[in-house]
Formats: C-alpha cells, sequence, structure tokens
C-alpha cells in the first residue's frame, strides 16, 4: 500500500525547503508567497535496518524498500476556502492523501517574509485550521442541501441517516472541532470517508527550528506542543536547512553530522516513524535469490489482505501462508536453521499479520 502525506503550511515557513531536501528534487523554493504552484509529488525511500539484514542473509539480485509519497502544496493564507490565494486549487491536492504534515515556522530571522509579518505559530496553525474546516463545511452543506427534503418531509430512513451523520458533523465543525476528535461510530466513519474530509485526516505538526535549537524546546516549539496534545495530533522538531545539508551527504557522514548537533535520527526519519504510528502502519517482508522486499501494511489486517497488497490474485486464491519472524531469521541467519529450530509456521487466512514477519504466501487462482 502507497503511502501519501501532504505537506501544507503558511508561504515561506520552510515547506518547499523542507520538501527538496527529503526528495532531493530541485523544486523552486523562493522568498515570496505562492512559489510552489503546482503540487509537487516525490518519493523518499523509508529507512528499516531490517532490510539491511535481509539483504545480507538473502544476497538477492535486488533490494526494494517501502515508499513514503511526499506532496509539497501550493503556501495557504487566510481565506482560501473562499478563493484567497491559491484557494480550492490548494485543498483539493490534499483530498487524497492519508496524512497532512503541516509545517510551521517556530524560528526567527528578519531575512525571511512572514506572509503576516509576525512570527506566531498557534495563529499559523489556527489560519490553516479554519480553512480546513470551512471547506468540510461547505461539502456537507451541499450534501445536506440535496438530502434534507428527503430526510424531513419523505422519511427516508436512508436518507434520515445519512442526514444525522451530516449534523453532527456540521455541529462539530461550527462549534470549532475538527472532525478527527469527534466519537463517530464504526458505520458514521465509514459514511463520511466518502467525502475525504480534510479534518478528519490525522495531522503531524513538523515544527521548523534553527539548528541550534533542535536539542531545545524554544518557546515557539513549546506553544505547538501544547496545541497538539489537545487535539491527539504529534509534533515532529526539525530543521529544514539542515535537512537540505544531510540531503546530500553519504550516511556516514550524514550519522557524524547528526551527532555533531546531539540528536541521533535525521527530521525525515522522525517524520516516517510518527506518521507509520498515527497511521497505524507497519511492514512485512518477502525474500529470495531474487528479491527482498519491504510492503507496509495496517495493523490489524489478515494474512489474506496483506497477501492482496502483494496482488489480488494471491489474495482470492490464498491458501497458507508460511511465516517467521525478523528476529528469528536475524539470529538463525539462515531460512533453513529456522526451520530446523521449529520457528516457521504455516498460517490460515485469518492470522492478524505482525511488524517483521518474513512470509511467503502460497496460493492457487
Amino acid at each position: 500500500m502507497s503511502l501519501k502525506a501532504g505537506i501544507v503550511g503558511l508561504p515561506n515557513v520552510g515547506k518547499s525547503t523542507l520538501f527538496n531536501a527529503i526528495t532531493k528534487q530541485n523544486i523552486l523554493a523562493a522568498n515570496y508567497p505562492f512559489a510552489t504552484i503546482e503540487p509537487n509529488v516525490g518519493v523518499v525511500i523509508v529507512p528499516d535496518y531490517r532490510l539491511d539484514r535481509l539483504t545480507e542473509i538473502y544476497n538477492p539480485a535486488k533490494t526494494i524498500p517501502t515508499a513514503y509519497e511526499f506532496t509539497d502544496i501550493a503556501g495557504l493564507v487566510k481565506g482560501a476556502s473562499v478563493g484567497e490565494g491559491l484557494g480550492n486549487k490548494f485543498l483539493s491536492h490534499i483530498r487524497e492523501v492519508d496524512a497532512i504534515v503541516e509545517v510551521v515556522r517556530c524560528f526567527d530571522d528578519n531575512n525571511i517574509i512572514h506572509v503576516d509579518s509576525k512570527i506566531d505559530p498557534i495563529n499559523d496553525i489556527e489560519v490553516i485550521n479554519l480553512e480546513l474546516s470551512l471547506s468540510d463545511l461547505e461539502i456537507i452543506n451541499s450534501r445536506i442541501d440535496k438530502i434534507k427534503k428527503k430526510a424531513e418531509t419523505n422519511r427516508d430512513k436512508e436518507a434520515l441517516g445519512e442526514y444525522e451523520i451530516l449534523k453532527k458533523a456540521k455541529e462539530a465543525l461550527e462549534g470549532g472541532k475538527s472532525l478527527r476528535r469527534v466519537d463517530f461510530t464504526k458505520d458514521e466513519k465509514f459514511y463520511l470517508k466518502n467525502f475525504n474530509l480534510l479534518t478528519m485526516k490525522p495531522i503531524i505538526y513538523l515544527a521548523n527550528v534553527k539548528e541550534d535549537e533542535l536539542t531545545i524546546d524554544n518557546d515557539y516549539v513549546k506553544k505547538v506542543m501544547e496545541y497538539a496534545s489537545k487535539e491527539d495530533a504529534k509534533v515532529v522538531k526539525a530543521c529544514a536547512k539542515m535537512e537540505a545539508d544531510l540531503s546530500d551527504l553519504s550516511d556516514e557522514d550524514k550519522k557524524e553530522m547528526l551527532e555533531s548537533v546531539g540528536i541521533e535520527e535525521s527530521g525525515l526519519d522522525q517524520l516516517i516513524k510518527a506518521t507509520y504510528d498515527l497511521l497505524g502502519l507497519a511492514t512485512y517482508f518477502t525474500g529470495g535469490p531474487d528479491e527482498v522486499r519491504a510492503w507496509t501494511f495496517k495493523k490489524g489486517m489478515n494474512a489474506k489482505e496483506c497477501a492482496g497488497i502483494i496482488h489480488t490474485d494471491f489474495e482470492k486464491g490464498f491458501i497458507k501462508a508460511e511465516i517467521m519472524s525478523y528476529e528469528d531469521l536475524d539470529k538463525y541467519g539462515s531460512e533453513l536453521k529456522v526451520k530446523e529450530a521449529g520457528k516457521t509456521r504455516l498460517e490460515g487466512k485469518d492470522y492478524l499479520m505482525q511488524d517483521g514477519d518474513i512470509c511467503y504466501f502460497r496460493f492457487n487462482v
């Protein structure tokens, strides 16, 4: 399954600089609003030390990691939901993503213009979140207008059910509450999923700080953390400028640079981990002489569903899954030794896949 995240933020908060760094794409990152007009998509490799070990064991012809797709979207300003700035052009591009990464400027620099001429991360967050809410409200009101008469006059059961769900969402948004914070039932969530509502998407606030503030939480970052805690959102701290420097280094030099500033992981690595955690994702592997590959799945998926990630035929004709854990293969050093130790097992279609499972799917179509 492909993981997609939309990078959003007000103009000149470091959003496009960060995107350039993590995807190594040379898109325009100028010091003025709306330098980014079309959405730019970049794919980055998800780092996983286990792949290196599996490559060492299998010595395959190729190794394929799982990937993370970032979409950098034009800077947003107040009034976007009614057409200000780039308006709904911006909003339409993020309806298809799995998660929203909201870049927030948490540093002072008189040489970089701020669209509101002041540094206020909470105001920046609220500007964007309000526009997302207003855009959702427009969609919900439009649907209510279409079914209200049918629900209230004809007492159509299905229309009444929809109407109640939509009213619940409308009241939340009008009360200043993001839909991700509303206690919807499973059926209500399933219904609302059809609308790709922006405020239902998980959100991560990426606090863009100066390099010398990576190991401390400045006042701006503390405010963002406090705000995020109230809506069960995550915060990742990064220096966009440093990420740009890291993107051109070898793994060894990258490690040395991170150590020099007192951190263990780059902002990108932290962001990927936070997104996986937020979306409830995990990784399983397939291995052999031809290929070692990582596959992303959602926690709670069974073996049959995970087989379908590789190919729909695998799911349709699923028979059994031959499984061993990464820990066992790492310990014993080969599939043969894992089998001799009795650590390989056959699982049926209802087996819930675990992070680090190494699988061979048996199927017949």
